[in-house]
């Protein structure tokens, strides 16, 4: 009989993907990380849920405190990004460095199980041709994480399990009925883990940001008002800039040196290429040459035709681990509100081929 760790938050999809492999015959341990004190699934609530689940399947449940990890890798690294000036990603960077990583790590050292599985809705393959495990998008696509699970490694590509990612959300739920899970008619998370344990992410960054009053500026450098904190902006916004004009006005650069929102038109909030940085070619061998791919830079983005440029560092020179690989993205058609500190996904069709760190500088006419 085949053991598998499997992480459960107290969430329906977790639940069932735990009710799904026990079933099947494995056997089954539950692990819950805590995150965090509060309110959502990954909270003091979802640990309750969990070992709720776990005593009804008659499993082992362990609970990690991963408090410390959190804060480094999740809290310190968006407080440190808000206050930069980039609205960062949390959730890939917690998939790796919180989640998957220090789970699997867990079930190898401390239970002596090679193997995990979460209720991502993912799927991974193996290319014996090219001797590496591959991500894919799930099958059902309305419900596709693979997006947030760019940056995992050949080594938890090999030691995961998602046991969701050949069906349907609709499915899920049945199966989670058929079960009689406590979990089956939970109200699926709607954001942020932080977010809903703190309200809003204005409210948790107000917890630890200090806002600095600064100007609104246009492209032109004029000002046009003045802004509470620059933590409060992401590129693309349009509602909540506190200012009027005779057209819609767009945030398209943030200035942390000079404390300073850049405002512009729709046309000023569009560019036809990025870089990317700490890129992760997850499903093939990084390559030497441009590709042509296609290009999420939102989870709910549609995919952009695109050329993949890798940028090779200079004969003998070391990669800075702070900026790690970098690609050039050049786009085939403009596109707008792309959002330094963000991921950009390229794929193609259902493989993820590899994503990176969207590191972008808005040119601004300061004469």
């Amino acid at each position: 009989m085949s053991k598998v760790v499997v992480g459960l938050s107290g969430g329906v999809d977790s639940s069932t993907a735990a009710a799904l492999l026990h079933h099947q015959g494995y056997e089954v341990v539950g692990l819950t990380l805590w995150l965090m004190k509060g309110k959502g699934q990954c909270c003091s609530e979802g640990m309750v849920d969990a070992a709720y689940i776990c005593e009804q399947l008659g499993i082992p449940h362990h609970i990690v405190d991963s408090r410390e990890l959190f804060q480094t890798h999740i809290v310190d690294y968006l407080v440190d990004g808000y206050s930069a000036g980039i609205t960062p990603l949390p959730c890939s960077q917690c998939n790796r460095a919180v989640k998957f990583g220090p789970m699997l790590d867990y079930a190898r050292e401390q239970l002596g199980i090679d193997r995990i599985a979460t209720g991502h809705y993912a799927r991974i393959d193996y290319d014996e041709k090219g001797d590496r495990y591959q991500l894919k998008r799930a099958v059902d696509l309305n419900k596709d994480q693979s997006y947030f699970l760019y940056d995992l490694t050949q080594d938890l590509l090999a030691g995961t399990l998602f046991p969701l990612g050949e069906v349907l959300k609709t499915e899920t739920r049945q199966m989670a009925n058929q079960y009689e899970l406590k979990t089956a008619d939970k109200p699926e998370s709607q954001d942020l883990c932080l977010v809903e344990a703190n309200g809003s992410m204005q409210a948790f960054l107000d917890k630890y940001i200090t806002g600095k009053k600064g100007d609104i500026i246009d492209t032109k450098g004029r000002v046009l008002g003045q802004h509470e904190g620059i933590h409060h902006y992401t590129i693309g916004q349009r509602k909540g800039l506190g200012i009027s004009a005779p057209n819609p006005l767009y945030v398209v650069g943030i200035d942390a040196g000079r404390n300073q929102v850049i405002v512009g038109d729709r046309e000023s909030a569009v560019q036809t290429e990025c870089t990317i940085k700490r890129v992760n070619w997850v499903s093939i061998s990084p390559p030497n040459t441009p590709i042509r791919t296609q290009v999420q830079i939102r989870y709910r983005s549609l995919p952009q035709p695109v050329t993949v440029i890798p940028i090779n560092p200079p004969e003998g020179a070391e990669i800075d681990p702070k900026i790690g690989s970098c690609v050039k993205l050049i786009f085939d058609e403009p596109i707008f509100g792309i959002t330094p500190g963000q991921a950009a996904v390229w794929y193609d069709g259902d493989l993820v081929l590899g994503g990176g760190i969207i590191d972008i500088q808005i040119p601004i006419n300061r004469e």
